[in-house]
């Protein structure tokens, strides 16, 4: 499904990914860890469009993105998250997932003025996809509520929602459960596990190592910008190149 190779980044000769090849394939929970400062989430924002690679190559089903923006990498079934929630705080909840839904009639002028009927019902229908997705996050009693207003987890709900009017086909999840409480991080492994149930894939940074193992089926580690390692959680916690990289014994 997603397939990068030897894909290059550097910041002022400073080398932040280095020949990095992976492959995810669909219907899969994919972790991808590391120590701070390995290169873990410049690997997402250069497959998310936010930056573009200085080499290699990047694809999702067979098609190549590196170098696309964002909005087109959404389109083409790819989306994400960020290690701080990024909601519309002076939007309720509802409007926050509106605002999420794409390609919206209502948005272009021919539209509006020409095709009322239409926008009125694509209008309907993502107020009751929002609504549905509002009531699987578990924000149906927020629904009217500022985004400013919820919580930390609860914004990290509702981005995930927003995430979800996108109808993507893989999300991309920077440190889901970081700075949540343990009730918050077991609403959202849970929610997690019942998308992927759905045909869903996620690609996963966490530094938990305990959502890792309950997790991820598979998993990549970086340092310093490098793929040193791949396997399953309890695979990857007995290799010595991962605990050198940790704990630097």
């Amino acid at each position: 499904m997603l397939e990068l190779k030897r894909v290059n980044k550097s910041f002022g000769g400073i080398r932040a990914v280095s020949d990095c090849s992976l492959a995810i394939g669909g219907r899969k929970i994919t972790g991808l860890i590391g120590p701070n400062g390995s290169g873990k989430t410049t690997l997402f924002h250069l497959i998310t469009g936010f930056l573009r690679p200085d080499g290699g190559e990047i694809a999702f089903k067979g098609r190549r993105i590196d170098g696309l923006p964002p909005y087109k990498v959404a389109h083409g079934g790819i989306v994400r998250t960020f290690q701080r929630a990024r909601v519309l705080p002076k939007m309720t909840v509802l409007e926050n997932m509106l605002m999420a839904s794409p390609h919206q009639a209502g948005e272009r002028l021919a539209s509006l003025c020409l095709r009322r009927k239409k926008v009125r019902k694509e209008e309907g229908e993502n107020r009751k996809k929002a609504l549905e997705l509002i009531d699987l996050v578990g924000l149906s009693h927020l629904k009217d509520q500022f985004a400013e207003n919820l919580s930390y987890g609860q914004q990290k709900l509702l981005e995930l929602g927003r995430a979800l009017m996108a109808r993507p086909q893989m999300i991309l999840l920077d440190e889901p459960t970081a700075g949540i409480n343990p009730v918050m991080i077991r609403t959202i492994l849970e929610l997690i596990a019942r998308m992927k149930e759905w045909g869903m894939a996620f690609f996963i940074i966490e530094h938990n190592m305990d959502v890792v193992i309950e997790l991820c089926e598979w998993v990549f580690v970086l340092d310093n910008g490098e793929k040193i390692a791949e396997g399953t959680p309890r695979q990857i916690q007995g290799d010595p190149r991962v605990i050198e990289a940790y704990l630097g014994v």
